[in-house]
Parts: C-alpha cells; structure tokens; sequence
C-alpha cells in the first residue's frame, strides 16, 4: 500500500444564492457556509453533521482530525477522493448553543436540493446526527445500523461511526475499517 498523507479536498462552491442563508440562524455564528467537498459527482454522497473546520483562526487551510480519520480509512479499503462527495447536515458549523432540532430540520431542505441534483448511487451517513437527521428518526443510532444497507428517502444507505469518534475512541477504528470495507464492497458491486 502507498504512503498515505491526508489533504484539504476540494470544496465545491455554495450556490451564490445561497452563501448568505440565515433561515436556520447559523449566519450569526460567523462560521461559512461549506456545501461539499471532493468529487461533486461521485457516486458516493457521505454525510456528515456539519463541516467543522477548514481554516485555523488566521485563515490558513488544514486537514482537521475528522477529515485525517475519514480519509485514512477510505485511503485503506481502497476508495478515493474521486469516489467520494462529502456534505453535511448542517452547512455550517456551529461554534455556540443552537436550536438543534429546529435547525437541523431546516437545514435538511439544501441536503434535498443537493440529493436531487447529484443523485448519488448511494449514501452513507457518519455519526448519530447524520443518520437520525437523515433517516429523520431520533430513536436511529449508528451501533444497531451499521453493517447492512437500508432503503432511506428513496437510496440505497450505509451508516458508519463519526470519524471524531474514532478519533477519540481509537478503540473504534476497527470497526470504522469495517464500515468503510462494507462500503467499499457495496461500490464495486455498483461499479459500471
């Protein structure tokens, strides 16, 4: 296997009628708005719960530990940035207390603009905010989904840990291998 090193993927633009949303209240954390990044035409949609970030406090890019963990493990079970779209529920990231319910409810409507464009082959959800707000079920956790894949608004959808969790909980890593490996073989499966 090739030496792996973690990179800042490139960040697809927000639709400039959207960049100053406030529906949600978000806009008043002074975050940006990050709609995706990696292939914006992968046929894989993984979706996170906000993109955390990008930039350290003077402005400078980085690879934050959630993107390092996520692309490791893709990099592992042989998958790439080429394969792979990455968004979120939220398309800002929080950096105060918010309505968390009401906010993610609202902010699930540019996930269904982006789901309705890009019609991915299919999605994978990472952490319990991704996977209750997408399967819009609060009860949902990724433990008990893990491992199958589950018909959810109409595709095709894999669940894994949040890569921050593994970061914290590096006891998880083999089983977040597992995730991505399940993943990977549900790729080829679909691959022309």
């Amino acid at each position: 296997m090739t030496n792996f090193c973690p990179s800042l993927w490139p960040e697809e633009p927000t639709p400039e009628q959207l960049k100053d949303c406030g529906e949600c209240g978000l806009i008043q954390h002074g975050s940006r708005m990050v709609w995706g990044e990696g292939n914006p035409k992968a046929p894989i949609m993984v979706i996170l719960d906000n993109p955390g970030a990008r930039e350290d406090r003077e402005g400078a890019p980085f690879v934050c530990g959630t993107r390092q963990a996520l692309q490791e493990a893709v990099h592992q079970v042989g998958l790439n940035k080429d394969d792979l779209y990455i968004t979120y529920i939220l398309k800002r990231k929080p950096v105060r207390a918010y309505d968390k319910e009401r906010t993610r409810e609202i902010c699930m409507g540019h996930l269904k603009e982006q789901l309705q464009v890009k019609h991915p082959a299919f999605i994978v959800c990472l952490g319990n905010v991704a996977v209750q707000s997408f399967f819009q079920d609060p009860e949902v956790d990724v433990k008990s989904l893990r491992g199958k894949m589950h018909q959810v608004q109409g595709f095709q959808t894999a669940v894994g840990y949040h890569p921050l969790a593994v970061r914290r909980r590096p006891n998880l890593w083999t089983m977040f291998i597992g995730d991505w490996t399940f993943i990977a073989d549900q790729y080829r499966r679909i691959e022309l």
